[in-house]
């Protein structure tokens, strides 16, 4: 079968641009990197066939450079452009500038994504079609007074939300009345910065909810899939940490029902391509439509593994108007598949980035153990853009035995030279609640507090052995050792001793 296109230019970077270039050397498709100078030695870089140079590191005079990257499809003679996810991904503009330029966009049109992209617009879209939605208004407030009278009548705690935009940007939770100017003054402030646009609305706070989402595919023939749901509560910031599929809380019933919704929304948008529809669902299992990423997922690998399809490769034919091959009926799932996205953050410093240059890389193997990177012994990770280094995805039979083999890969993975979350992500990976299932939008938060507390206990302990010593040294007499002293390096590790007795 001959590839859906000859060339395609990958506008992003990092992992994403791997990814995408993976599947098009499998499928016989060249492909075309964009860099920044911050970029110049980036993996991304390095498999391309060819690589344009796009300008600064700064964003805006690089990967958000509509004309440079337009310029750089003409200069290579590339037929199709893969956004990948951030950047340009969901911007309208530049899905109707690819089309303009006689370039395949490798995304839903830009009608679809401009319904979906306003998240009020969507909410009405999701009432006509009768998916349940979190309470709120329809349209942005706009004004205090407004505001407190419509707080009131959903009653608090309320969420303030941007209208445009996503990612946690111009979102903030008001408990009482008290709280609520100061929040639309930081919320619309925050998001005029990210989005361009200070428009906020007002919905009702799910308390303890889950963020459960359902990936869909839609081709330009009518046809619409859903391949399940993920399962994405464990956030810091609101950003995800660790996704699996399917979810230890959503049964066959409840994935039906959500698998339909999410089809609806997308067929009442004629919408075309890789989607994901996301819900809050509350304890007592129901859910509400939250919004619709309208692009590639970041955690779109644990689709692929309890599904066995390949979604970027069913984004590439789709674009080339190919019909999906394969109904509703014909979708299965099989095992359970976990990821963890590997930052360079410090996620015991409220996860600050820790840019920097690796200086050393192991990277976990085994079966069913899939390391998405885009980075490598020597590279720097810039300070300039997202922190996301790389994501471990693992699957087992079943979900004890997936989290079993990514706590072992975590146990394998190494990195020196930056902190990353890998830390952190193995504490999960023991931590009760999680092996339970019982996870919310809050795991974290609580998690960490709990961490504070007991590092704070171990400060305390360790100030007052040191005040004991010093007073007792004070008195003339010799300090005792340490209670490891002398014992080996291995003993001290806690490894059991092979010595003979």
């Amino acid at each position: 079968m001959s590839p859906p296109f000859g060339k395609l230019l990958v506008a992003n970077r990092g992992e994403i641009a791997v990814r995408v270039i993976r599947a098009c050397r499998e499928m016989g498709i060249a492909t075309v990197a964009v860099y920044s100078e911050a970029d110049r030695e980036s993996l991304h870089v390095m498999m391309a066939d060819e690589a344009v140079f796009l300008g600064p590191p700064a964003p805006a005079d690089s990967y958000l450079a509509i004309e440079k990257i337009l310029e750089a499809a003409r200069a290579t003679g590339a037929e199709a452009v893969h956004p990948g996810y951030g950047f340009l991904a969901e911007n309208a503009a530049f899905a109707e500038a690819c089309a303009g330029a006689g370039l395949a966009f490798i995304g839903p049109p830009a009608a679809a994504m401009r319904a979906m992209g306003d998240k009020m617009a969507a909410r009405r879209t999701a009432l006509r079609m009768k998916v349940p939605v979190v309470p709120g208004t329809d349209s942005p407030v706009t004004d205090d007074a407004e505001a407190a009278r419509v707080a009131g009548e959903v009653g608090y705690p309320v969420m303030i939300k941007a209208a445009m935009g996503g990612g946690g940007k111009g979102m903030r939770l008001v408990r009482t009345p008290a709280e609520l100017a100061a929040a639309l003054r930081g919320a619309r402030s925050e998001a005029a910065s990210a989005f361009g646009d200070a428009s906020v609305y007002i919905e009702r706070f799910v308390e303890e909810p889950r963020h459960i989402e359902i990936q869909i595919l839609a081709d330009s023939h009518g046809n619409v899939v859903h391949l399940g749901e993920r399962e994405c509560s464990i956030q810091r910031r609101h950003q995800k940490l660790i996704e699996e599929s399917p979810s230890p809380f959503v049964t066959p019933e409840m994935r039906r029902r959500m698998g339909e919704a999410a089809c609806r929304l997308a067929a009442a948008v004629a919408y075309v391509n890789a989607g994901t529809v996301e819900f809050l669902v509350d304890r007592d299992r129901n859910f509400y439509f939250l919004e619709m990423n309208t692009r590639l997922q970041v955690e779109h690998p644990v689709t692929e593994f309890v599904t066995g399809r390949d979604l970027v490769k069913e984004q590439l034919r789709i674009a080339a108007g190919e019909k999906l091959g394969f109904a509703q009926d014909d979708v299965t799932w099989s095992g359970w598949a976990i990821e963890c996205r590997i930052n360079a953050e410090d996620p015991y410093a409220n996860f600050m980035p820790a840019p920097g240059r690796i200086t050393s890389l192991r990277i976990p193997g085994g079966p069913w153990v899939r390391d998405d990177s885009g980075v490598y012994a020597g590279c720097i990770i810039p300070r300039f853009y997202d922190t996301l280094m790389a994501k471990l995805i693992v699957w087992g039979a079943d979900r004890d035995a997936a989290i079993a083999r990514m706590a072992r890969a975590l146990g394998e993975y190494h990195v020196a030279g930056v902190r990353t979350t890998i830390p952190v992500l193995q504490h999960i990976m023991r931590h009760p609640d999680f092996l339970a299932g019982r996870l919310s939008t809050s795991f974290m938060e609580r998690l960490m507090s709990a961490d504070r507390a007991e590092a704070a206990g171990r400060r305390r302990t360790v100030a007052l052995v040191a005040a004991a010593l010093t007073a007792y040294e004070q008195a003339g007499k010799r300090a005792p050792l340490p209670p490891a002293a002398g014992l080996s390096p291995w003993t001290q590790a806690g490894r059991p001793s092979r010595r003979p007795r």
